[in-house]
């Protein structure tokens, strides 16, 4: 049976079959832990290099679903008034002004007015635990190796009941929880009590030919020989030691950009004259653009004849 936009996958066929319609090609692995995800209703927890795809599974899932994304980007030094909510403080003081002008001398009341929901700003977990029942949004928490522990144990607290306590309002609690992807490109180790609490998937740089349709998908009028030598270039760089490997992201840039400038194949000077899309660290490039990246332009030609 095929997959139906809106409604959750019944099977790891159609959770393909989901990915797939929004040109995300995912193994059957990858499928299988995202189903178990929705039917268990427990959170993803997607590891891998940065752009190999992991926040993109997320933007996929909640198209598919036809749900809302909400997105925590994490970094160092996310605290609570960033990532879960703050009172409007200058609303709240000309409100207090107004009460004054106005000869308000309860305090009680003016206090219980001015920390009412009109005047709290919702931030990203928040939202992802506000909204209506049958609706629960796609939670994506993204790049959570970038906080520090104080933050993850807090969302950790968060994760195991699904609510939050606003001293001044009490405790907000989702009418149904929201389905939460969780990623790390593993510059620190997420601690194993998160983990635990979390389905895992390390996703990994995709095979050739599966990186081959990810082109023809996501840059259609990107030359059939070019993309071949593309993802032929690109899988032969990820085999060299460098500072930074190209991820799926760069290698849509690159043929991307090749497209526009009219390129039907890679020759020397096209290959240095673009690799600042492919490539994003001074030394990496400077490695390629000389010889090395000569003889490895010459392999893929190579390979490729060879395939015929």
């Amino acid at each position: 049976m095929a997959y139906q936009r809106g409604n959750r996958p019944q099977s790891i066929d159609e959770t393909v079959d989901m990915l797939a319609a929004g040109n995300y090609l995912a193994g059957r692995s990858l499928a299988t832990v995202l189903f178990l995800a929705l039917r268990m209703k427990r959170p993803l927890f997607l590891e891998g290099e940065a752009g190999v795809g992991k926040t993109e599974i997320a933007k996929v899932l909640a198209a598919a679903l036809d749900r809302p994304l909400i997105r925590l980007q994490c970094y160092e030094g996310l605290d609570i008034s960033s990532a879960v909510y703050e009172w409007n403080y200058p609303a709240q003081m000309l409100e207090i002004r107004l009460a004054e002008a106005a000869g308000t001398t309860d305090r009680g009341r003016i206090e219980a007015d001015i920390f009412s929901e009109r005047y709290l700003i919702r931030r990203p977990v928040l939202q992802a635990l506000s909204s209506p029942d049958g609706r629960a949004p796609v939670f994506l928490i993204d790049e959570l190796d970038r906080t520090d522990e104080a933050f993850e144990a807090f969302l950790l607290e968060v994760l195991s009941d699904f609510q939050v306590t606003v001293p001044e309002l009490g405790t907000i609690r989702a009418a149904e929880p929201p389905i939460v992807i969780i990623t790390t490109n593993r510059t620190r180790e997420v601690h194993d009590a998160l983990k635990r609490r979390c389905l895992y998937h390390w996703v990994d740089y995709p095979a050739a030919a599966q990186e081959l349709e990810i082109i023809r998908r996501k840059v259609p009028g990107c030359n059939a020989a070019l993309s071949r030598e593309v993802v032929a270039y690109v899988q032969k760089l990820r085999g060299l030691d460098l500072f930074k490997n190209p991820g799926v992201a760069e290698t849509i840039d690159w043929a991307s950009a090749l497209t526009e400038l009219d390129r039907v194949a890679l020759d020397p000077e096209t290959v240095s004259d673009t690799l600042g899309t492919l490539l994003k660290y001074q030394d990496d490039i400077a490695r390629i653009e000389g010889a090395e990246g000569r003889r490895l332009l010459d392999g893929v030609k190579a390979d490729l004849a060879a395939a015929g």
